[in-house]
């Protein structure tokens, strides 16, 4: 029996204003080099499958929603199926899914 997923979200009163600007970040990080470069490799981060650059999206590792940032260091090149699945889990969300699909023993 899997436990239902907990997620505490407590927005806050400045939330909404603090989404818009990450995102507003977002956008002006698309349009750099940097990110241009990420995503003509065509590699997801996710699978390490490559792909046409135009199928790869921004995917943030850890979500906006989720108190993420977008700064080079929480986005990722991700393929529509796996940005999908990762939905708005984080690493240690996966990790322990990961664990309890697998356990060692």
């Amino acid at each position: 029996m899997t436990p239902e997923p907990w997620f505490d979200i407590d927005p806050g009163p400045d939330a909404a204003g603090r989404l818009r600007k990450e995102r507003e970040k977002s956008r002006a990080l698309k349009r750099t080099a940097w990110w241009k470069t990420q995503r003509h490799r065509g590699l997801c981060h996710y699978c390490g499958v490559r792909f046409p650059p135009d199928q790869l999206s921004m995917d943030h590792i850890v979500p906006l929603a989720r108190g993420g940032t977008s700064a080079k260091g929480n986005v990722v090149p991700a393929c529509p199926t796996c940005n999908r699945k990762k939905n708005l889990d984080t690493p240690a969300d996966t990790a322990l899914r990961e664990l309890a699909e697998n356990p060692r023993g």
